[in-house]
């Protein structure tokens, strides 16, 4: 592989404002941040702040919500950043329905720390999660942004059991607000997955055998009626059967150990689980027969894929190549996710490095030869890189790599963004919802680079 990059210049505006900030996503109309304070925490970028919270539902210290103060033109600097070339030889992939399907994806964006926000203090009003994390109601304006800015699919991820009565009927009040922001993407022409998020726990979605019966039962009721509300959509709607099933809580939370008779078990289960998801979508009516549908291994990552007990679930007679494996990869861990200041983190990444890329390159050709080469599709339903003290740079680096990676193997990603730019959290944010626009453009501009 060969790297050559060339340089662009980007002009960053900058804008002064003052915001409130305290920790754990709450607002704290007391504790005034300096503009200095927040002109730092972006490099010269400066939103008003947001609640928010990391991709796992673990709120951090973040920003509160603020009205955006006056911009001043005197703080515009002027940075030079380098978009990479990057040239893989393309793999051969399948001429298949299926692949030029995922293919037409492009790329895409989650609209994460939305819908998926949770609250189990049984008090407050269910409506108010939608912003409870990000702070911002979701509108057709920033959907339209995404499209024009390139993207062709949003990820919604879906939290649903604060929103469910005692037999798991969701609240119609809830369901139809899901509805109107799906509708913003489909009615676009765009893709948009819908999925099961942050309910695995003991009380409703827990992959092991003591609780696979009151597993299935809360997957399939919630897939039953999703199936009946969205019966008449076409393929541009997907199905994600869940979002990283895993030992929630245990020593195997975030990792297989082979041997281990609880991931032994827990793997058995998500692929029951699986199954009956996909038993349910076929005779859900509508469309719902030839749906794609998106499958998740243990904690969605490449090894909950790649190892040897996960299985793809059979689909209904004179179904075939509907199946999408559904894989998450912040990878490489140490610069993409793990926190700035951790023992071994990094906040460097250079797509002309053999070190920085191995990591991508290896997970992705394991993939490609698992499935792919196999004629099973792969989706990359989250991946990102989160801000590590302004290091726009390495993660230009990173986008357009990771992109170029997926591509040449026939796969399509979908960016984590949970429009969070401010504080020690999971900095994922690139569109900031409140003032509609791109606080790192640049990214963006790596990340559609080798898209098409």
């Amino acid at each position: 592989m060969k790297n050559i990059k060339r340089f662009i210049t980007v002009l960053l505006c900058a804008a002064l404002l003052t915001g409130t900030f305290t920790a754990c996503g709450g607002q704290n109309k007391d504790s005034q941040a300096t503009d200095d304070q927040v002109t730092d925490d972006l490099g010269g970028q400066t939103p008003e702040p947001e609640n928010g919270s990391d991709r796992n539902g673990g709120e951090e210290a973040q920003g509160s919500s603020g009205d955006a103060g006056g911009q001043t033109d005197s703080s515009q600097e002027e940075t030079a950043l380098q978009i990479p070339e990057v040239s893989i030889e393309p793999s051969e992939v399948p001429d298949t329905e299926a692949f030029r399907f995922v293919r037409d994806m492009k790329i895409g964006w989650n609209l994460g720390n939305t819908f998926d926000a949770i609250n189990d203090s049984g008090q407050g009003n269910e409506m108010d999660l939608e912003t409870a994390w990000c702070g911002v109601m979701t509108t057709k304006d920033m959907i339209d942004d995404l499209k024009e800015a390139g993207f062709n699919s949003v990820r919604v991820p879906v939290s649903w059991h604060n929103h469910v009565d005692e037999d798991y009927r969701i609240s119609e009040a809830w369901l139809d607000r899901v509805q109107e922001v799906v509708d913003y993407v489909y009615d676009n022409g765009m893709y948009v997955i819908l999925n099961i998020h942050h309910d695995n726990s003991e009380s409703f979605m827990y992959p092991d055998s003591a609780h696979l019966e009151q597993s299935v039962k809360y997957v399939t009721t919630i897939w039953e009626q999703l199936c009946q509300r969205f019966g008449d959509y076409d393929e541009h709607l997907i199905f994600e059967c869940m979002n990283e099933p895993r030992l929630v809580g245990s020593q195997y939370e975030w990792w297989i150990n082979a041997g281990a008779e609880e991931c032994k078990d827990a793997i058995s289960c998500i692929n029951e689980i699986n199954q009956e998801f996909v038993n349910t979508v076929r005779v859900g009516g509508g469309s719902n027969l030839n749906r794609y549908l998106m499958i998740p291994g243990y904690d969605a990552s490449p090894d909950g894929a790649l190892n040897d007990g996960f299985m793809l679930p059979t689909d209904a007679e004179g179904v075939e190549n509907r199946l999408i494996v559904s894989v998450h990869a912040y990878t490489p861990y140490n610069f993409a996710l793990q926190a700035d200041g951790e023992s071994g983190s990094k906040s460097e990444f250079d797509s002309d490095s053999a070190g920085s890329v191995s990591d991508i390159k290896s997970f992705m050709d394991r993939l490609y030869k698992k499935f792919i080469s196999n004629g099973i599709p792969v989706v990359i339903g989250e991946f990102g890189a989160r801000d590590k003290g302004q290091n726009t740079q390495a993660r230009i680096d990173y986008a357009t790599y990771y992109i170029a990676a997926a591509r040449a193997r026939g796969m399509s990603c979908f960016w984590w963004d949970n429009n969070a730019f401010t504080g020690t959290g999971e900095n994922f944010g690139l569109y900031y919802r409140r003032s509609g626009r791109f606080l790192y453009p640049d990214i963006v501009t790596g990340l559609m680079k080798y898209a098409d």
